[in-house]
């Protein structure tokens, strides 16, 4: 009797062929399925190759199932990641990151100069006694007297950071506004040494938080220096004097991110984008535990079942004597068609219970419900544990 092992090209696509727990599994798969379609009673008329394809089916489709658990538990975590030859990383458990969040994150970085993945320019414009406008596409040069615009690949619109044409004054004003001391200090770089500069034990993001809405303060109320961008033109006030004449204004600059294109190398953008290139291959048969196969069994079951539906609906009866043999292919193809619909609505909804942010959300429950019994269990000495 022909085996699985010495059979040749036993499954079409051979994808668990050497896998030995695989070749025992198969021919009991074989015995398994004729007795349920009452093959010693009457004769099912499926062969083994048949059988062993549904079998080769079932795997995958269970494979899909908790390739498809894990996209959706992990793949914010696997995002950039190398895909390598596209399998490997099936059934393994990486660690938490934070890079997707990161990523997102650094548009909003960037605008604000305090990270980002794009670089940001620094330029000046030479100053002119009682010109007040300004091309900033067109003046606006690098310290070797380039046009910043000229040095983009790409030409795209420039967008202003930061103008230093205002008077710093929050320094004077962080630790008394009405202190004639503090303006003098200030203005003789004695700031450190004022006899009012009192310091407190205070969280020092406090000190950081003042500062800022003091100088931000500072620059609408108080400062007579501000501009205005239209189009192209940056219009300075007040005009410029000449005490200003000959001088520089310094201006950071970026322009259009291209999201494809960074200033450094970044091979994660080569990397895992989307679920179609996650590096999950066939998940291997001898590692699916007594759960998964029962499932692959019932499942290979129903996909015999619609097999044989549709070799007998090749004939709708059989003449005999006396009258016909109706065959009930149609019934077998609605049977297994319902029974494999079923068995992926069960599976999916079990791993849909299953994901990670689930599991959290069953164990913050489960601490909930814990605290609540703890609050009212008695100990000795009339007291109770109370928690919270």
């Amino acid at each position: 009797m022909a085996t699985f092992a010495n059979t040749s090209n036993p499954t079409p696509f051979s994808a668990f062929d050497s896998d030995t727990d695989f070749q025992t599994e198969a021919d009991s798969m074989f015995t398994f399925v004729k007795r349920k379609l009452g093959d010693d009673i009457l004769s099912v008329e499926l062969t083994k190759k048949q059988v062993w394809a549904c079998f080769e089916e079932s795997v995958f489709e269970f494979g899909k199932f908790v390739n498809e658990y894990m996209t959706k538990s992990q793949l914010s975590n696997m995002l950039g990641g190398s895909t390598g030859s596209m399998s490997g990383s099936e059934g393994r458990f990486p660690r938490e990151t934070l890079e997707f969040l990161m990523r997102k994150a650094e548009p909003y970085a960037t605008h604000a100069a305090i990270g980002g993945s794009h670089n940001v320019i620094s330029g000046s414009l030479l100053m002119s006694a009682s010109k007040q406008d300004y091309d900033i596409y067109d003046e606006l040069v690098n310290a070797s007297g380039t046009r910043i615009f000229d040095t983009q690949t790409h030409k795209s619109k420039m967008r202003i950071f930061e103008v230093y044409h205002f008077n710093p004054q929050a320094a004077y004003r962080f630790f008394d506004t009405t202190s004639a001391i503090n303006y003098l200090n200030n203005e003789f770089s004695f700031e450190s040494f004022t006899p009012e500069t009192v310091f407190y034990v205070l969280p020092v993001f406090e000190d950081v938080l003042r500062a800022g809405q003091m100088d931000i303060s500072n620059r609408v109320r108080r400062s007579n220096f501000s501009y205005q961008l239209i189009g192209t033109k940056l219009r300075l006030f007040p005009r410029p004097t000449e005490a200003s004449d000959d001088k520089k204004l310094w201006l950071r600059v970026g322009f259009v991110n291209d999201g494809l294109s960074t200033p450094f190398e970044d091979a994660t953008m080569d990397g895992i984008s989307s679920p179609h290139n996650l590096p999950y291959g066939n998940i291997d048969f001898s590692n699916i535990n007594s759960m998964g196969r029962q499932w692959i069994r019932q499942y290979t079951l129903g996909c015999c079942k619609e097999v044989l539906g549709l070799v007998r609906s090749k004939f709708s009866s059989i003449p005999i004597p006396n009258g016909d043999l109706q065959l009930n292919g149609g019934d077998l193809i609605s049977a297994g068609k319902e029974e494999k619909e079923r068995l992926r609505t069960e599976l999916r909804e079990m791993f849909d219970s299953l994901t990670y942010d689930k599991l959290i959300e069953a164990q913050a429950t489960e601490a909930t419900n814990i605290t609540t019994i703890l609050k009212t269990v008695p100990i000795p000495l009339g007291k109770c544990i109370t928690v919270g």
